[in-house]
């Protein structure tokens, strides 16, 4: 689990960075098979045919979308692990948290969800002015077009450089966080399921079956 955890923090780490895939849009429908984050044999994963009957702009929503996903729920696999791991001992609220992951977030005090609502409020807004074509500029169809120079989850923060300046390289790395966002999101979805079902905790189930 060690190592799982691990790889997922760099692959995080990295995630701010240009994706390869989008800085052409149309590169996204010339060779869908070639995409960054498509892997052998499975190749490109999509039995409903949705970027077959995309445009170039939409794809590079979808991209986006995917990525922007993926890297919550990197972090909230994490924050599941971790939180129930120091729950009682942390100095944090004064260690009055407790129980699954999934209650943690009411038993926060009331005037902290100012501080998280501004925050995600400040990057959501920062996010869309970088990526988005004002609405008003948008033609009626297509309403969410992303900028001609933005790259899907090129938000220019990568604080420890992990970006390869190689493409072949820099490549690999946009697939492993793909890869590492796509089971993130699974992981997380598993870890709310199960703790809704039993009201147990991640770290708990983890302890119970070593």
């Amino acid at each position: 689990m060690k190592l799982t955890l691990i790889s997922t923090l760099f692959a995080s780490a990295a995630a701010f960075a240009p994706s390869k895939v989008a800085q052409s849009s149309t590169a996204l429908s010339a060779s869908l098979d070639g995409v960054t984050g498509s892997l052998s044999p499975m190749g490109i994963f999509d039995p409903l045919d949705l970027a077959g009957k995309a445009t170039d702009a939409t794809l590079a929503r979808y991209r986006e979308a995917e990525l922007a996903h993926g890297r919550v729920a990197m972090l909230a696999v994490i924050g599941f692990l971790v939180g129930e791991k120091v729950e009682g001992s942390a100095f944090i609220f004064d260690a009055s948290i407790s129980g699954p992951a999934i209650t943690h977030i009411t038993q926060v005090p009331n005037g902290f969800w100012a501080i998280i609502i501004a925050f995600i409020g400040a990057y959501e807004a920062s996010r869309a002015e970088a990526g988005w074509v004002d609405p008003s500029d948008c033609p009626v169809d297509q309403a969410g077009l992303l900028r001609d120079d933005y790259s899907p989850g090129d938000l220019k923060f990568d604080p420890f450089g992990l970006m390869p300046d190689d493409p072949e390289e820099f490549d690999t790395m946009q697939t492993k966080e793909l890869q590492n966002g796509r089971l993130a999101m699974l992981a997380a979805a598993g870890f709310l399921a199960q703790e809704a079902v039993d009201g147990k905790g991640i770290i708990e189930h983890f302890s119970a079956s070593a």
